[in-house]
């Protein structure tokens, strides 16, 4: 059950005891840090004077560490007790940025420097308050694990005891962070501050919340994308017990009731005769002959080096290749679900979502509220995947609400998020490429047909070149081109985005070639990231753990690949065996020089997640279109990777003093194309479209 709490704004009116530290994190990253309450902030230090320390968090949970992160950083500075730390997340204010939320496996990466200078801040002016009250030089005193120390006399005042005094005081304009050497926290993997309460059930995600008066509703949709309602009639569904009222809205038809399952058996009895529109005849194959028709013929330019005409002309051999992925959904555990309440000059909004800016631009569009009237409360998010991204879910349940006068919740069925979900672009992707007189590639060509989701910028969706237009590989002549092939399938972010198909083309594409040449698949990658020394140093690690060309046990084959996606580095050796026509991933080793590591655990935790993520996706995943209509209803039909299936992970991280990249995408990518290639060793037969099937394996 959850309960109205203060607000922030009236929680800094209350005067509430102890230091509290407010500080802006700009798209610079450089720190402004003041401790006038009424101002438009990005996050807030709260230091109490019971030695509480609570860090409000602008970003989102959604099971990848957050919490624990971030509070590591700014403890890190802080020099607090660890045990003392707790978080809460803040409403949505445009002095956060332009847009607050999580994405891009940006909330370490962001928040690297910012967060570890409003900790030093915060110590400072304890240091500087406990200074004045023992009048003493600044010198003299140190903080270490929630305390001031005096070290003339060991004299010793805690953060508590010095809070109130602290906020007087003027904010360092400049603070000297620690050297990576002086580290206690980061660098180390204490437990995940965030575990206790999912535990024992007191975290509340967004399908937890409960308010006074609160109604439940569920939406019957349109089966065919950008269809529409053209009648219904209510009369059976309001006939079920509990169902409350019946009405339309953009997106369908919601049927409001004092209890979920009400809400539910009231939609299985509405009758609704739909407006299927233009896609009504739309299916898998008419979608693929969309993409094949459209690679056939040049398309915008997303990369040009040299001149891949000569470079093909020229070459002693030249290969090509077609490659394909499917539709796929997000599939998060916990289902699509949103709490409205709309008042005439307010609304409110309770929500598992990666944006909060965004869930506040749509519930204002849908209010005709301006901005500042609506607040969202960011709740506890059971996965997302790049799908509580979107907005609409948002929407949906505003709309409602809107109508209804009062608190409703809006919950997804699993068949309503895998039927209308924001998919993973469908992609079809022409190869070619030449090799010159020793086996070593020379020219590069790859031409996409893939819906755009990230915006077109001179005929090319960056997102949907991603993995390919941004190789790393030393080839001295590349022309990627690209189509934006819409196909009236709402596509959006999933995990790693444009990498997760494009790893899996260009990675397996690398290996034809080192065939083709005659290489050994390392020994190509290494002649071809000789510039590269990052990603090199992955593929090396990641090969010396696996025992690359060392023998195997009868019945194994390995197979490689590497990934440089949200500044990060990624290798990865899969060991497979095929026995009477079913494959077994037994062992995943994965490298990854992620920068200065905040968490170890955390990191090893991510690429585990990453790796049975794109794992599923190759194996089972597949998202398919008739007569418009999405075929796949629930997990029997789009299955996730079982426990029994699940290979043994191991994870080495390359020791480094760069700044932190992105790690939750990061191994989600190059899974897929280390188990094709090592298919191939193991078969013979290269597999060039997702997810593998039976007739690969024979």
């Amino acid at each position: 059950m959850i309960t109205q709490k203060i607000d922030r704004r009236s929680f800094l009116k209350a005067g509430a005891g102890g230091l509290l530290l407010g500080f802006y994190l700009p798209e610079s990253g450089r720190l402004k840090a003041q401790t006038n309450a009424a101002s438009k902030l990005n996050a807030f230090v709260h230091v109490g004077s019971d030695d509480i320390v609570t860090l409000f968090i602008h970003m989102a949970e959604m099971g990848q560490g957050t919490v624990t992160s971030l509070s590591m950083l700014l403890a890190e500075e802080l020099e607090c007790d660890w045990n003392s730390i707790r978080t809460e997340f803040p409403g949505v204010d445009p002095a956060y940025g332009p847009l607050q939320g999580v994405f891009g496996s940006r909330s370490i990466r962001t928040s690297w420097e910012p967060l570890r200078k409003a900790g030093a801040s915060a110590r400072e002016m304890l240091i500087e308050a406990a200074a004045q009250n023992w009048g003493v030089d600044r010198a003299q005193c140190r903080a270490e694990n929630g305390v001031v120390i005096n070290a003339a006399t060991n004299a010793r005042l805690s953060y508590g005891k010095l809070a109130e005094a602290a906020a007087k005081l003027p904010v360092p304009t400049n603070v000297t962070l620690k050297d990576p050497k002086q580290f206690r926290l980061i660098g180390t993997s204490p437990k995940r501050l965030d575990t206790p309460g999912k535990v024992d059930g007191r975290t509340l995600f967004g399908i937890d919340v409960r308010l006074p008066g609160m109604q439940y509703a569920v939406i019957a949709r349109c089966p065919v994308f950008g269809g529409k309602v053209a009648s219904f009639d209510a009369a059976k569904a309001k006939a079920v017990a509990g169902v409350k009222q019946v009405v339309e809205i953009s997106n369908g038809v919601a049927v409001v009731a004092d209890n979920t399952w009400s809400a539910m058996e009231g939609r299985r009895a509405l009758q609704i005769q739909w407006d299927e529109g233009a896609n009504a005849n739309a299916n898998s194959a008419s979608i693929r002959k969309l993409f094949v028709d459209l690679a056939e013929k040049p398309g915008a330019t997303a990369r040009k080096e040299g001149d891949i005409e000569a470079g093909l002309a020229g070459a002693v051999k030249k290969i090509e290749a077609v490659y394909e992925a499917p539709y796929l959904a997000h599939a998060p555990m916990e289902p699509l679900n949103c709490v409205a309440h709309v008042r005439p000059d307010s609304c409110e909004v309770w929500a598992s979502t990666q944006i909060q800016t965004a869930a506040r631009g749509v519930a204002a569009k849908v209010t005709g509220l301006a901005p500042e009237k609506v607040q969202v409360h960011t709740m506890y998010l059971g996965g997302g995947f790049g799908r509580r991204g979107g907005s609409d879910y948002i929407g949906e349940a505003v709309e409602v609400a809107k109508a209804v006068g009062g608190p409703v919740k809006v919950t997804w069925s699993r068949e309503d998020d895998l039927q209308h979900d924001m998919y993973r672009p469908a992609s079809y992707s022409r190869f070619a490429a030449g090799l010159d007189s020793d086996g070593w590639p020379v020219a590069w060509f790859t031409r996409i047909a893939c819906p755009s989701f990230g915006g077109l910028q001179n005929g090319v969706d960056r997102t949907g070149v991603e993995g390919v237009a941004d190789i790393l590989y030393g080839i001295p002549n590349i022309l990627v081109e690209y189509h934006a092939a819409d196909a009236g399938i709402p596509v959006s972010y999933w995990r790693s985005v444009g990498y997760s198909q494009n790893t899996f083309f260009t990675e397996s594409f690398v290996d034809e070639l080192a065939v083709a040449g005659g290489k050994d698949p390392l020994e190509l990658r290494r002649r071809l990231l000789a510039k590269s020394p990052r990603l090199l140093g992955a593929l090396e690690l990641a090969a010396a753990k696996a025992g690359w060309g060392q023998p195997l046990p009868h019945g194994r084959f390995r197979g490689i690949a590497v990934t440089n996606n949200i500044g990060s580095f990624n290798a990865q050796v899969a060991e497979i065996s095929v026995s009477q026509g079913r494959l077994r991933v037994h062992r995943v080793v994965c490298a990854v020089d992620c920068g200065q590591v905040v968490n170890p655990r955390g990191v090893e935790q991510q690429i585990q997640s990453g790796i049975v993520f794109g794992l599923t996706a190759a194996l089972k995943g597949s998202i398919t279109i008739d007569r418009g209509r999405v075929q796949q209803q629930n997990f029997h039909q789009y299955d996730v990777l079982r426990i029994d299936e699940m290979p043994y992970v191991e994870v080495h991280l390359v020791p480094s003093q760069n700044a932190p990249g992105g790690i939750g995408e990061s191994s989600t990518p190059g899974i897929a194309p280390a188990v094709a290639n090592a298919l191939f060793a193991a078969t013979g037969k290269r597999v060039r479209r997702l997810p593998i099937r039976a007739e690969d394996l024979a």
